[in-house]
């Protein structure tokens, strides 16, 4: 970051303290940083692969070959649409700040909850499946490990405890792990297509255009049987769940360099180059097998049936095991995100124990209390909804389904309300990445339908809970907020309360040793 000067950081600090808060957390991380860690969230290897039966068990072929650049397009629009509100806001916790600046105290409070809760279970889902990948590739096969609720939580305990742990030793650290991922996402990415294009049969390229029918039992029930068309909306679900994560480049936003300019093009680059290397890669995987009927019948076990049956076994485990690495550190950088949001949110007292939630510690300059209560979250998480079953659905299934609701939703919400507030008072400066009004505003409108359309696959069946989970959320958010919340939560410093804090920022600032 040599090209990172003088200049450049008191314009980062001056954006900063301009919005009321110290520059407590250490700018490490570059341009690239910011986006490796929303790549490394989205992780086509992770989603791309874990999810997979959503497409070959669903429409088929062209689940793939037509359904991952619509559904890359539905989140693209959204990464669009909030890099415009994060080069005139970047701070840590973005969208909680978008929401009460464009908004209001509650739209912001709102947002902070769906996202954070979003996050929390997005991670423990990650390394879920990431758990399942291992016990695929390795846990039966290598060590006899057996598929128990025990075994699973001591296994999310490891993992997750390892995340965490790198995390609190500093930003420095974490991102050099996640600029590594960048780079090792892409190369498995490639050498996996490869793989797989050298192991087809034959390259039948109107497979990836070909619709088909796998709901029931022919898609061993992965969706229950239905027409043709929903099944194909269905599959979007599998691109549109692979890529999100991408907040990551606002939550890190005072940790990286030149962030007005860095925030929103990591935002917008990870999504497109997820969508690319992930539309190669799968789209090679779908040429490989040796036939569609019999994959479907695979369900969930699509990936691990068809590199069994097609590929060799020393080249298998070899990617077995830098896809296994690349999942692992997709937690990795989850962990950063969820921490980040923690951090922000506390910072202006959003949550229980905000004052200890939001201490910055000195020598890693790190939010360390909020990266290890993240991490516990989502292992309490996936360890009490598993115990739990709603007639023959695990708790944590439901959930799990409700993750991509709760996490659109909080884009949503500031995209809608910069929608209203551009050219305002509450939004009349942009920063230096700007779409200008008419194509902000387009791309604000597509989120909104976007939202509604993610809203309705993500309740049909058999994630049909989903909906009364969802509503019951709304319900327990306006208790708290009526009840509670409206009285007590400031939000975050506007006007004179930005003036008041600077001598509070000085002091923070001083405490971590910020020169």
């Amino acid at each position: 970051m040599s090209d990172y000067t003088d200049h450049d950081k008191k314009q980062d600090m001056h954006i900063l303290h301009s919005m009321g808060y110290a520059q407590e957390l250490e700018r490490r991380m570059s341009s690239f940083s910011n986006f490796a860690v929303s790549f490394s969230i989205i992780c086509i290897l992770s989603g791309g692969i874990n999810s997979l039966a959503q497409a070959t068990a669903g429409a088929g072929g062209a689940a793939i070959g037509i359904g991952w650049p619509v559904g890359c397009f539905v989140s693209l629009v959204f990464a669009v649409a909030m890099a415009q509100i994060s080069s005139a806001y970047p701070t840590a916790g973005g969208l909680y700040h978008w929401g009460s600046i464009l908004g209001n105290r509650f739209t912001g409070w709102v947002t902070a909850w769906f996202n954070l809760l979003g996050l929390v279970t997005v991670l423990g889902a990650i390394n879920v499946g990431t758990y399942y990948f291992f016990m695929g590739a390795f846990g039966t096969s290598y060590f006899g490990l057996t598929d128990t609720t025990t075994v699973r939580i001591v296994f999310l305990v490891i993992i997750t405890g390892a995340q965490a742990l790198v995390n609190h030793m500093g930003i420095g650290l974490t991102a050099k792990l996640t600029d590594f991922s960048g780079y090792l996402i892409f190369a498995t990415a490639i050498v996996l297509a490869a793989v797989c294009l050298l192991a087809a049969p034959s390259y039948d390229i109107g497979r990836l255009f070909t619709f088909a029918n796998y709901s029931g039992e022919a898609g061993g029930n992965v969706w229950p049987a239905t027409s043709g068309a929903w099944v194909f909306l269905l599959g979007l679900l599998l691109p549109i769940y692979t890529i999100t994560g991408y907040d990551a480049s606002a939550h890190t936003s005072e940790e990286t360099v030149k962030a007005a300019h860095s925030v929103p093009r990591g935002m917008v680059s990870s999504v497109l180059w997820s969508a690319l290397f992930g539309y190669i890669m799968l789209c090679a995987f779908v040429l490989m097998l040796p036939n569609m009927d019999d994959a479907a019948k695979q369900g969930w076990n699509v990936f691990f049936w068809a590199m069994d049956s097609q590929v060799n076994p020393v080249v298998k485990d070899l990617l077995y095991l830098a896809i296994f690495v690349s999942q692992w550190l997709c937690g990795l950088a989850t962990v950063t995100s969820v921490s980040r949001m923690i951090f922000a949110f506390s910072r202006d007292g959003g949550l229980p124990a905000s004052k200890a939630l939001s201490k910055v510690s000195p020598k890693y300059r790190t939010p360390v209390a909020a990266i290890w209560t993240g991490s516990i979250l989502a292992v309490l998480f996936v360890w009490g909804s598993s115990l739990v079953s709603i007639g023959e659905t695990p708790v944590y299934t439901i959930v799990v389904s409700c993750t991509v609701i709760f996490l659109f939703f909080s884009f949503a919400i500031p995209i809608t309300l910069g929608l209203f507030a551009w050219g305002t008072s509450k939004w009349d400066k942009m920063g230096p990445w700007n779409l200008g009004e008419g194509m902000f505003k387009l791309f604000a409108i597509l989120s909104i339908l976007a939202m509604v359309l993610i809203f309705v696959l993500g309740i049909q069946p058999p994630n049909d809970w989903a909906l009364y989970i969802t509503v019951g959320f709304l319900v327990l958010t306006a208790i708290v907020w009526f009840g509670f919340e409206n009285r007590r939560f400031k939000g975050p410093p506007i006007g004179d309360e930005v003036a008041r804090r600077q001598a509070e920022i000085a002091a923070a600032e001083k405490a971590v040793g910020e020169a």
